[in-house]
Formats: structure tokens, sequence, C-alpha cells
């Protein structure tokens, strides 16, 4: 009896499931296929070298898979972002915990840090060709002071929403302040790291192509720089909708599901 019982709620569940995810894929195609027929109408009214049409990209972006170094390009830039928000992630998310754990702190980093988020992706990568050179070091270095800012200023938030009644509660049974951190701090940062990190990685993709366009002999960045030179406009778009790609497919295929995966107690409660 029970077992009847359990599957007559699990299914229509799981079925209202399926129809929500169905919904929302035909509302996404249709507002691709909306823009596809947009563009390409725009396409037919002014030259190729302005606007090129969906086709003629597709076309250039097959001839540049063809090429062989559009993969090696794409994992060159694929590995500097990553670094970088790495690196943002393991600077900003501890900053982030200390300074809102510690008011007094914060309240002396919060000036420094509202400068930091004034300077420009550009301004960084010049710095950084100054420092690094053309290397991988520039595109990872604007990645990381562009990234490291966001995870740190969410990071910051969280820590700042902790219950302190529950810090004072820990520490009158003499808890560690490294288990005060991991025990109560780091559960509630969680989300806000995740809201951050989602950001973050969003625009450390955009800033790597500044950085790659000043600062690189390779990458996404460098081949549009060239293709822009050379007024290979299909080509520019070719690989701007190859990174846009990338992006959606890193952003809901791996950070969304993961944050999803963690945080599934919400759902539950």
């Amino acid at each position: 009896m029970s077992s009847v019982s359990t599957a007559s709620t699990v299914f229509p569940a799981r079925f209202g499931r399926l129809t929500r995810f169905a919904k929302v894929a035909g509302q996404r195609l249709s507002l691709l296929a909306i823009f596809l027929i947009l563009w390409w109408l725009a396409a037919q009214r002014v030259p190729a070298f302005i606007l090129p049409g969906p086709g003629k990209t597709w076309n250039a972006l097959l001839d540049l898979i063809a090429t062989g170094t559009f993969a090696e390009d794409l994992g060159i830039t694929l590995y500097r972002v990553v670094a970088g928000f790495l690196l943002a992630a393991l600077v900003g998310t501890p900053l982030g915990i200390l300074l809102g754990a510690n008011r007094r702190l914060g309240s002396f980093c919060e000036p420094v840090l509202s400068v930091v988020n004034t300077v420009s992706a550009a301004i960084w990568a010049i710095f950084a060709l100054i420092w690094f050179g053309i290397s991988n070091g520039t595109t990872i270095f604007v990645v990381f002071m562009e990234a490291m800012p966001l995870i740190l200023t969410n990071v910051w938030q969280g820590a700042q929403s902790v219950n302190a009644e529950y810090v004072e509660l820990a520490r009158s049974f003499q808890m560690s302040r490294s288990k005060v951190m991991t025990k109560i701090y780091l559960p509630t940062v969680l989300p806000y790291f995740f809201s951050g990190a989602r950001l973050a990685f969003g625009f450390g993709w955009r800033v790597s192509l500044v950085a790659e366009t000043i600062g690189s002999s390779n990458g996404v960045g460098y081949r549009l720089r060239q293709a822009a030179d050379l007024v290979q406009t299909d080509q520019v778009f070719a690989w701007t909708l190859t990174m846009v790609v990338l992006m959606v497919v890193l952003e809901y295929g791996i950070l969304k599901p993961l944050e999803n995966h963690l945080f599934r107690w919400k759902k539950r409660a």
C-alpha cells in the first residue's frame, strides 16, 4: 500500500518537473529562433564585412575548426580564465570571511576595495603587460583582479549575516577559531560565494578577451584582434559565438547544477 502511495506522489512530481523543463526549453528555443531570423534579416540589408549573416558565420566557424589551432586557442583561454578564477576564489573567500567576522578590519579595508573596484580591466591589462610581458600571467592576473573583488564582496556580505549569538555560543563551548569558521561561517557564506562566483566567472571570460587582445600571442582574444585587423568580420562573429556557447555550457552545465546539488536541502525544506 505504501509503495503505491509513494509512486503516486513521485511520478506526478517528476512529470511536473519535465513539463516545466519542456516549457522553459521551448521558450528559449523560440527566443533563439527569433534572434536568428532578425539577425538574418538585418544581414540582408548591410554589407557582409559589417554584419555577416548566420550562414557566413557558421561557415567561418567551420573554417576555424579546420585550421587545427581552434581547439588550442580555446583551451589556452579556458586555462587562463579557470586559473585566474581559482586564484580569486582561494584569496577572496578567506578574506571575505575574515572581513565579515572582524567588523573593525572590514571598515578599514572597505575604501581599499572600493578603489580596486573602480580600476577597469584595460588598466589592469596594461599593468600586467608591464609586469609579466606577453605571457599567460598577464591574462591570469587580469582575471584575478576583476574576479577576486566580486567573490570577496559577496562572501563578506555572507559573513556579516552570520548570527552573532551562534558565534558567542560556540566560543562559550571553547570552540577553536578554525572550527567557528568552518562550522558556522562557511555554511552561511556558501550561497553568497556561489552567487559571487557565478558572476565572477562570467566576468572573467569577458575581461580575459581584453587581456589577450593587449598582452598575448595566442588565445581567443588574440585571434579576435587578428581577425578585426584583417576585417574578417565573419571570424569575429564566429569566435564571439563560440565564447557565448562555451560560457552558457559552463554556467548551466557545471556551475548551476553544482550549486543546485549543494543546496538541494533548501528545496526539500
